[in-house]
């Protein structure tokens, strides 16, 4: 044992000697490591912070999503008496919770300032496992209709505005005009559910909200339910008895529930939902990138091995065992690669703050993104592999080794099967290279083609933003009425501000949308709610569609006097018409919602993408109606503004630029609101096509990274080759060949690997590429113009690279040459 530890470190220091006897080549075998390992080690921890890593809470398996199920949807958020019922009824949860995200205005200051809020239940923090930073959480009792004010709030809050003092607990909260006690402060980790409860900083018991929808089983308001499995119950066995119990409430209660089952999905599975695909895509081009370096290096060992062929025979002429030196060469290689992976981990440090600038702003659990132990492993793992295949390459040279031909002729009678060992090193690498590059460019065809796109408004010149009234305001749905008009009448006075509306529903490309059934008076009703025919609905002003810039194809859009004390009026979209009334003419038809009753269609304008910038996806309800948001009834309007409305103002010029404006009439109208959440329409549409950007430039980049590496084996071959066949081109010339004989010969060959290489790239890019579709709009995972294109650009390479070492070989003397010899 003792002996093989002193053999192990003779070789690692004879290993480290030869590589500072040979700067050039060990700064260029590092380098195209580090590159490799450390994009690998970048990617990886980026994945294995928002899918692998466990959720911060307790025994994080066990927690689990739990939705209503109808026909429309296998995740629709939860109606508060079903949740109630769930709680009281299961058997397979030992805890379930709910909350939904809300806005509230904080008053005292100079200014009220709107807080991201939460409703959560009783037992929230139990369920998940986690317990208050101090304090405690709510009560089951505080959680009621009529109960005291209690407030949590966040960790960040209370080091921001308590400068996290001890002495917080039982301040005092003045939120949306009612006063809230605080009882404890939430530990960030809660903001791994952010994906539903939003960047919360204060968290309400969702049972003290006063609402009657809330208490409507027929309505869900965003509420969404958490669970936690009892020990040794299995998702089959849960899912089974909560048919049974969804079951029973279609039956207790059958115009709500008919139809309404309930569904389960880990919570690690929803947090990470939408990135599976993008991440993964990635994992597997950084591993490209890897094999690429792997070859290369592999190949260059290789080319230094040639060199070292008198060395290994006089060893082995002098008693030294074949395995005794494959093992210094892979002590050696393995050497190599741990320094290259000390220097790819330092690179991993600076790649992902770089990667999380460029990452989408919603990527969930990015503060587990970072460098721990599992990344450490995971850098070693792969430092190790790699030194492993590519050790293998001069290791197998030594196999085959003639002791008596390689110290008469120092290895030149091997160099056919070196020639042919370095060939295919440059074959995996053009092929690999091929698969990043089509790869890229279909993400880059994609996001040239969604730019493109008319969405159906113009984003341009679009300033828009949240507002919630004063809490005396937001209770009297007159005083809601007068001051949104009266708010959107003073910004259309504002010099250079083309129209101004309020919108009190989601905009599109935002994510969400309020989707509610409805019936065509004159057709059978449709008795069931959760089978009825749904549209997506928008409350706006007057001139929302002059704001937006959303063509109005027939009829007319809404008045100023269609209000409060008209007859109620709605608009459809084009994709409404053509599903509902095929053939016919819409206007004059009416439509009836629950919450609204009857409204007379009066015009119909283009459809808008509001789920997709490329189109809504197929299973996405894509009809759109509008209705004026004064004649909202005074029950719902509300209701409507709960948590803010938005306002939209068209500009003729840069729209950030009307800020400070529109921030003073706002002011002006009502000292108690809050103003909030300002952006540009064109800034969500950037969002939106953020996770694409982010999937296409690191994949761009890993691109280069292949592409460059791909060129110098090339070079590096066809130069070795040169110089291995002068003999045989020294003779030709004197035979008569020109040197573009011998210019010929070599692109032919060089031509010859980048072939085979493209051939074989084509076909692996063929099958992997459709891990991508998901990613991609407007073109094909298997487009034939990218991969044409690409496929050049690699020939082009691939001769350019050549070139000089052809050029070189057109340019030898060869009787000098044959003297020399």
């Amino acid at each position: 044992m003792r002996k093989t530890y002193q053999s192990l470190v003779q070789d690692l220091r004879y290993g480290a000697r030869a590589l500072v006897k040979n700067p050039g080549f060990t700064v260029i075998v590092l380098a195209t490591l580090a590159l490799g390992i450390g994009a690998n080690t970048t990617i990886f921890s980026v994945a294995n912070g928002v899918i692998f890593k466990p959720l911060p809470f307790a025994e994080p398996d066990r927690l689990y999503m739990v939705y209503e199920k109808t026909p429309a949807s296998q995740q629709y958020s939860v109606s508060y008496p079903n949740f109630l019922d769930w709680q009281r009824s299961n058997e397979t949860f030992s805890r379930l919770a709910a909350f939904r995200k809300d806005n509230m205005v904080l008053a005292g200051a100079s200014r009220p300032e709107r807080l991201h809020a939460a409703m959560i239940s009783a037992g929230l923090l139990s369920t998940l496992g986690i317990h208050p930073v101090i304090g405690r959480e709510f009560r089951a009792e505080e959680d009621q209709l009529g109960a005291g004010g209690a407030v949590l709030i966040s960790e960040w809050l209370w080091r921001k505005k308590f400068g996290a003092s001890p002495g917080v607990l039982g301040q005092t909260l003045a939120l949306s005009g009612a006063a809230y006690s605080i009882v404890g402060v939430v530990p960030d980790g809660l903001q791994t559910l952010k994906f539903r409860l939003g960047p919360a900083e204060v968290y309400v018991p969702a049972g003290q909200w006063r609402d009657p929808s809330f208490r409507d089983r027929k309505v869900t308001t965003g509420l969404y339910v958490v669970g936690r499995l009892k020990p040794g119950i299995t998702e089959a066995s849960a899912g089974a008895e909560l048919t049974r119990l969804s079951a029973n409430l279609a039956v207790a209660y059958p115009d709500a529930n008919r139809d309404v089952g309930i569904n389960i999905v880990p919570l690690k599975k929803v947090v990470a939902a939408g990135l599976e695909t993008m991440l993964f895509v990635l994992l597997s081009a950084v591993g490209f990138v890897w094999l690429i370096g792997c070859a290369n290096v592999a190949n260059l060992l290789l080319a230094r091995s040639a060199g070292r062929i008198r060395e290994f025979a006089t060893r082995l002429a002098l008693g030294a065992s074949q395995t005794r030196v494959m093992v210094q060469l892979l002590s050696e290689s393995m050497l190599v690669a741990l320094i290259g992976g000390g220097v790819g981990l330092l690179l991993a440090v600076v790649g992902t703050r770089f990667a999380l600038t460029l990452a989408p702003s919603e990527i969930p659990r990015a503060d587990s993104i970072g460098i721990d132990g599992q990344v450490l492993a995971f850098t070693f793992a792969i430092s190790v592999i790699a030194g492993i295949l590519f050790g293998l390459a001069p290791v197998m040279s030594i196999r085959r080794l003639n002791l008596s031909t390689s110290l008469k002729e120092g290895g030149r009678s091997a160099s056919g099967v070196r020639h042919r060992a370095q060939g295919a090193f440059v074959i995996a690498e053009v092929a690999l290279a091929l698969v990043l590059l089509v790869g890229a460019g279909l993400m880059i065809r994609s996001l040239v083609r969604l730019w493109g796109v008319h969405p159906g408004f113009d984003p341009h010149n679009v300033l828009a933003f949240d507002i919630t009234p004063s809490p005396a305001t937001a209770a009297d749905a007159h005083k809601i009425r007068v001051a949104f008009r009266q708010l959107t009448d003073r910004l259309e006075t504002l010099p250079g501000v083309e129209a101004a509306s309020m919108v009190l529903d989601p905009l599109p490309l935002t994510g969400i949308a309020d989707a509610v059934p409805f019936d065509i008076e004159g057709r059978p009703v449709q008795a069931d709610a959760n089978h009825k025919t749904s549209a997506i609905w928008y409350f706006v002003s007057p001139n929302y569609f002059r704001t937006m810039g959303i063509e109005l194809k027939r009829g007319r859009v809404f008045r100023i006097t269609d209000d409060e004390n008209a007859p109620q009026v709605a608009l459809i979209d084009e994709a409404f018409a053509r599903s509902m009334f095929p053939g016919e003419d819409p206007i004059g038809k009416r439509i009836t919602i629950g919450f609204t009753g009857s409204s007379e269609i009066i015009g119909v304008v283009a459809h808008v993408n509001h789920w997709s910038l490329g189109g809504d996806p197929v299973a996405a309800v894509n009809r759109q109606m509008y209705f004026p948001y004064a004649q909202l009834a005074d029950k719902w309007l509300p209701l409507g503004i709960n948590g803010g409305a938005t306002v939209v103002v068209h500009t003729r010029s840069e729209p950030l630029g009307f800020l400070g404006a529109v921030q003073e009439q706002a002011a002006q109208l009502d000292g108690g609101e809050a103003m909030f959440d300002v952006r540009t329409m064109d800034q969500i549409i950037a969002t939106w096509l953020a996770t694409r950007r982010f999937a296409m430039i690191l994949l761009g980049v890993f691109a280069a990274l292949a592409l460059v590496p791909s060129a110098i084996g090339i070079y590096g071959v066809i130069s070795y080759i040169v110089g291995q066949r002068k003999h045989e081109m020294c003779i030709r010339m004197m035979l008569g060949a020109q040197p573009r004989d011998i210019l010929r010969l070599v692109l032919v060959q060089s031509g010859k690997l980048a072939l085979t290489g493209i051939g074989l790239g084509a076909v692996a890019a063929l099958l992997l590429t459709r891990l991508m579709a998901g990613l991609l709009y407007g073109v094909s995972a298997l487009d034939p113009a990218t991969f044409a294109s690409v496929a050049t650009l690699l020939m082009v390479v691939g001769l350019v690279a050549c070139y000089v070492p052809a050029r070189r070989a057109m340019g030898v003397d060869p009787a000098a040459a044959l003297r020399s010899e």
